[in-house]
């Protein structure tokens, strides 16, 4: 049956109607949010896969190019592989619903969020969140919602809930929040500089807004909701736990008391065969084979409340640090010589390399998507090869979760960056992960920091990353331990992954991910005052001393940039036909040239006299043709009357009359001018119709003046 809801969401309609389309689906909505449209669909299978060991949740943000009225580029003219944008997105929508789901569900669960149409006032990724929880909400697949989501903007000083395309040019902030009624579920947020008391304060308008939504999207389910179906549930055999809990906990305790990740690990394994040989003693080879899945369930529960009890009863972590403390770091620069810039930062087992490379603005990536931002000139990339976790797997490129690591790593350094203006470079990091005991993101932030300065760009100030964990009382949500600088197994076993970067002055990104059914306001406050501290250690004690503030010079192997202003009506005169000029300027120089369209001239070059000598060429050819400018220019026609010259200005010429070479009459031109004669010409006239009447007789007087 069709039906439809409607209440308002930033003073703007918000609209979700169901039973019209997708009637297959185990639930579906169309959301209209102003005259944005995303489709809703969520599907699960009646079954669970055989041998899956933990919740197959699959999320994907379709971004489909007609509904900005665009054709994609590209050979194929249809949409591809999802962009980073795309990606970014369905993480977003992942990372509040996960947790919602019953922990003992193993069936797969689809959610296809498919954007129709976009008014960009009206953000579709939030329409997409709102449309997941509300199509999972009415469906019969087991979800504990709802949740909603909102953004949240910061213009002048004002806290603006989902802002406008306008306000969003404007805005110190990107804030995405996810929560339900009761809780924060997520956070995902660009800033710059924001300072933690209104970073805080943001989020709970924000939870404001989005608590009406949730009570909008309960009413929808009470109204038409389907009754949730019976699944099989995956809970570990209580049998088969309380054997290996009775007889192996104090062992296991002992075992994942280690600092180092590979013995840890290896702990772990000697005590899973020697469980197993117990288990096969005591109740047979049959009774093995039939409870194998659930012994290595039961070990990996004993596993996670052993540490967890550890750190919440006794304030002990596994590696022996106190709650506080943040594990050994070290950083250094100029690892590499040919590159523009390099770092290593390392932190405990984690280790990250940043490598910073300077190219033309051109360079800069283009960007196909359905939002208004076309391109974009910093660029970060995360990568995580299987040996920085001592595995062999093949390099298969980057996933979902490298590019939401990059994504962060790129908000937190973006708000520091100087401007085109100041640095007309596109720049590029890679953050290569080495080594990886969790973290990774923040040590790409620190290590990235320092690449940059010791590439010698410019920026504003440092920025470092922290993460905090999380281990809640689940009978008291005020009842918890919070952990600075997890490493992962706290991360793995934990509650919350709240990581945040930023300088000395505020915040300039963070993303929190969490297993639990949400965070409370003080678990936030405290999580911003816990990382702002270790932040401020990072900064001063470990990154300072090595570089105190950017090198004053770019590397000897970065392009060198010289640059000028000209009229946007010159730039069709130093671009020539079909490229004939600017190409003839390269080709005798060696440089690279940007124009941009308001008609900044960049020229980049390695060699300095190289890009001199091309800007001067540039120049030469906008210059403005004055009455009364003295220019040297090249004899280009005789005519009988006089010669034509060119006076090195866009192929400006200029008419020299026979009668204006010299005093004395002179009968034939031939007799004192040829084409390619260098002369020095003074401009008397420029007529109604742009012709330029030169002199040499007149240049010549007045140098007789002089004289």
């Amino acid at each position: 049956m069709f039906k439809t809801y409607e209440t308002k969401l930033a003073g703007r309609k918000l609209v979700i109607e169901t039973g019209k389309m997708a009637g297959l689906a185990n639930g579906s909505v169309l959301v209209r949010y102003g005259d944005t449209c995303v489709l809703v669909n969520v599907t699960a299978s009646k079954e669970p896969r055989e041998g899956i060991d933990f919740f197959p949740l699959s999320v994907d943000f379709e971004e489909k190019l007609y509904s900005v009225g665009k054709i994609p580029g590209g050979f194929l003219k249809r949409e591809g592989k999802p962009s980073d944008k795309a990606i970014l997105t369905s993480r977003a929508i992942d990372r509040p619903l996960r947790p919602l789901f019953p922990k003992d569900f193993r069936n797969d669960v689809v959610v296809v969020a498919t954007v129709l149409c976009v008014e960009q006032d009206n953000s579709p990724e939030i329409a997409a969140m709102i449309g997941a929880a509300s199509a999972l909400a009415i469906s019969d697949i087991p979800f504990n919602g709802p949740t909603a989501a909102v953004n949240v903007g910061l213009v002048d000083g004002n806290i603006i809930i989902n802002p406008t395309v306008e306000e969003r040019e404007k805005s110190d902030l990107t804030l995405t929040v996810a929560a339900t009624e009761k809780k924060i579920t997520m956070i995902e947020a660009g800033a710059n500089e924001v300072p933690d008391d209104l970073m805080l304060k943001a989020i709970k308008e924000a939870h404001k807004e989005i608590k009406k939504i949730c009570k909008f999207i309960s009413k929808i389910q009470k109204d038409i909701g389907k009754p949730k179906f019976e699944y099989k549930s995956f809970e570990v055999d209580q049998e088969v736990y309380e054997f290996v809990e009775t007889n192996f906990k104090e062992e296991m305790k002992e075992k994942v008391q280690e600092q180092d990740k590979e013995a840890r690990d290896k702990n772990i394994d000697e005590l899973t065969n020697k469980i197993q040989e117990a288990y096969n003693e005591k109740f047979g080879e049959e009774a093995l084979a039939e409870h194998k899945g659930d012994l290595g369930e039961a070990i990996y529960k004993l596993e996670k409340k052993c540490v967890r009890e550890m750190i919440y009863f006794e304030h002990k972590r596994v590696d022996g640090r106190a709650l506080d403390e943040i594990r050994p770091l070290s950083c250094e620069v100029g690892l590499l010589p040919r590159v523009h810039g390099s770092a290593l930062f390392t932190r405990g087992q984690t280790q990250v390399m940043s490598i910073t490379t300077l190219g033309m603005i051109s360079e800069e990536q283009v960007l196909d998507g359905i939002d208004t931002e076309e391109s974009k000139r910093y660029m970060h990339h995360y990568n995580f090869p299987s040996y920085s976790v001592g595995e062999a797997r093949p390099s298969r490129g980057p996933g979902r979760r490298e590019v939401g690591h990059g994504a962060l790593a790129e908000k937190a350094l973006v708000p520091v960056l100087p401007s085109k203006e100041e640095f007309p470079y596109a720049i590029r990091v890679v953050s290569e992960v080495l080594s990886s005991n969790g973290s990774t993101s923040q040590a790409s932030i620190c290590g990235s920091t320092l690449s940059l300065m010791d590439a010698g760009v410019p920026i504003k100030r440092p920025v470092a990353g922290i993460s905090t964990g999380l281990i809640t009382n689940p009978d008291n949500d005020k009842d918890y331990v919070m952990l600075v600088d997890i490493q992962g197994l706290e991360d793995f076993f934990g509650d919350m992954d709240f990581k945040v970067g930023g300088t000395e002055k505020g915040i300039t990104a963070i993303q929190v991910d969490i297993k639990c059914d949400g965070l409370t306001y003080e678990i936030i406050k405290e999580a911003f005052e816990r990382t702002r501290k270790a932040r401020q250690y990072i900064l001063d004690d470990i990154m300072e001393p090595v570089i105190r503030e950017p090198r004053k010079d770019i590397s000897k192997y970065a392009p060198r940039i010289v640059g000028t202003q000209i009229k946007v009506d010159k730039i069709k005169d130093v671009i020539g036909p079909g490229g004939k000029v600017i190409n003839k300027i390269i080709e005798e120089t060696g440089v690279k040239i940007d124009i941009e369209e308001d008609g900044q001239v960049f020229i980049y070059s390695t060699d300095n006299e190289k890009a001199i000598q091309a800007l001067e060429m540039v120049e030469d050819i906008v210059r403005e043709v004055e009455v009364g400018g003295i220019y040297y220019g090249e004899v280009v026609r005789i005519m009988n009357f006089g010669a034509f010259v060119d006076l090195g200005c866009g192929g400006k010429e200029g008419l020299l009359h026979i009668s204006k070479i010299a005093k004395e009459r002179i009968k034939n031109i031939e007799d004192v001018l040829h084409v390619g004669d260098k002369v020095t010409v003074k401009v008397i006239n420029i007529d109604d119709q742009d012709r330029i009447n030169l002199s040499m007789k007149d240049f010549n007087e007045v140098k007789e003046e002089e004289s």
